[in-house]
């Protein structure tokens, strides 16, 4: 039997908050392991482990990560440790549009360490003058528009990137599966046309 915490069980036991007995059972062999943050080497070899699975499971080539990409990566704090670089990696896979994992496909949880390095629209930060304008450029297209109308289409769009595999689009965007499913569900009946996995299967076939 494997188990695993966050917190420090002897000290817990102290606290009241942990079963002595329970605690005396399991503690056979006794492994600490840093937080990911403490082990930068870890990052990057665990990352390519990540992008390789991914890129299989999506059935979608394998890519790099670009040297930006890898400076971003070894600069979050990584609060969700191994599963958080776990999903920011399969976001990534299904995000990347080059040859490389570039920091643009690279969506990290907002932390106060993010908050310094990006600002509040989600912007990343750019490795060059020209990504800064076309990102302002970007922001700028929106303006004018409802954010309920950016949303749906944001939504939508994720959805046919993923060939309607609700899923990969809820962990795009950052909701849960169930959220997605509401927002399509009020977009369809609103007569709004919403994809569907089964169409995207017979154009396959």
């Amino acid at each position: 039997m494997i188990a695993t915490s966050n917190r420090n069980l002897e000290e817990e036991v102290r606290k009241g908050t942990f079963r002595e007995d329970l605690l005396f059972r399991l503690n056979v062999i006794n492994l600490a392991l840093p937080p990911l943050r403490e082990r930068p080497l870890d990052i990057e070899m665990l990352s390519g482990h990540f992008l390789k699975k991914y890129a299989e499971v999506n059935g979608v080539p394998f890519k790099p990560l670009s040297i930006e990409a890898k400076q971003k990566l070894a600069g979050h704090d990584w609060r969700g440790n191994v599963r958080e670089l776990e999903n920011t990696m399969h976001r990534a896979v299904l995000l990347a549009q080059g040859e490389e994992i570039d920091p643009q496909s690279i969506i990290l949880s907002n932390s106060i360490r993010d908050e310094q390095t990006e600002s509040q629209d989600h912007q990343t930060e750019a490795v060059s003058a020209e990504s800064e304008v076309d990102s302002r450029t970007d922001v700028r297209s929106l303006v004018g528009r409802k954010m309920s109308d950016v949303e749906r289409d944001l939504i939508i769009d994720t959805v046919y990137h993923c060939l309607g595999n609700r899923t990969h689009a809820a962990n795009i965007l950052g909701i849960s599966i169930r959220t997605l499913r509401n927002k399509l569900k009020q977009y369809s009946q609103s007569g709004v046309s919403v994809p569907m996995p089964n169409e995207f299967d017979r154009a396959q076939l």
